[in-house]
């Protein structure tokens, strides 16, 4: 048997550490993907021990569903308004805060401070302002817009899929804001005294010297903000539940509705399954667009 040089000792000594991120990456992601994509085959109900493989029938029977395909859309919606929101308040946020001034620290605080509040706990406070007696039906100009009458701001569908892209976007433009920040503050110098000394603009040092460089946090801070937004739960559930009917609806909560409300796990799996595609087919999409975008900058 070979003996083993010190370096493929070490080598191997620090491989085995990797040994229990492993199991329990297999236990709690692999194994329930592939448990998931095993009952997306059959008709289970999600408490019988008692059930039989029906194919593609849940598949087939999914592209045809008018509530998962009203699903998708708003899901889509609330992934890329979701993305657009965050990204482009997140760096005008960076770009402010990234100025010596008095304050500067309480800003990012008070901007940073909703993204350390549970979602669902948002969600509710949320409710509070937007529900016929809320806060919002109190303020005379929106009174107004009703015949002072109270409006229910959830209770249309569109307005209330807008609503809620809007919460999660202002709940975590802070995580934008923190990558942008980071992102300026690596950005040499040297770089705007050169500019500065050949008279450039603020919009041309923006142009071609900031968002240039800033290109790896857009990077982080896109496909960060559209997983999020496209896996949209907590702030649906509290505000609407997916109502009215199944208007609200992301692909994430009528996975739940479909599943504890329907009984039915094998569809719910089905949809779950085609959730996760899409997600992954649209973040590899977006990562590779701006690894081109970034190769093209450097």
């Amino acid at each position: 048997m070979k003996k083993l040089t010190f370096r493929q000792k070490q080598d191997l000594t620090m491989n085995s550490f990797t040994i229990p991120a492993v199991i329990l990456f297999s236990m709690f992601v692999l194994v329930p993907l592939g448990r998931g994509i095993f009952l997306s085959f059959t008709n289970w109900n999600g408490y019988s021990q008692h059930y039989k493989m029906v194919g593609l029938k849940n598949f087939i029977r999914l592209f045809k569903d008018q509530n998962v395909l009203r699903a998708f859309t708003n899901t889509l919606f609330y992934g890329i308004g979701s993305t657009v929101i965050q990204n482009i308040f997140g760096l005008l946020f960076a770009l402010f805060l990234n100025h010596e001034f008095r304050g500067r620290n309480l800003g990012r605080t008070i901007i940073y401070l909703p993204v350390m509040i549970a979602p669902l706990i948002m969600g509710y406070i949320m409710y509070f302002f937007f529900t016929l007696g809320g806060a919002i039906n109190q303020i005379p100009f929106f009174a107004a817009l009703n015949d002072g009458m109270a409006i229910d701001w959830l209770s249309n569908a569109n307005r209330g899929v807008a609503i809620m892209t809007y919460i999660n976007s202002w709940q975590f433009v802070g995580i934008s804001m923190v990558i942008y920040l980071a992102g300026l503050q690596g950005i040499p110098g040297m770089y705007y005294e050169a500019a500065n000394l050949e008279g450039c603009s603020s919009w041309n040092l923006f142009t071609h010297i900031t968002f240039p460089l800033l290109s790896p946090a857009v990077n982080s801070a896109v496909v960060l903000n559209l997983i999020g937004g496209l896996k949209l739960f907590d702030v649906i559930m509290a505000l609407t539940k997916g109502g009215p009917g199944y208007d609200t609806h992301s692909l994430s909560t009528l996975v739940n509705r479909t599943y504890f409300g329907s009984e039915n796990a094998g569809y719910a799996a089905a949809i779950g399954l085609v959730m996760f595609i899409i997600i992954m087919i649209l973040s590899f999409i977006v990562t590779n667009l701006l690894n081109k975008y970034q190769e093209e900058m450097s």
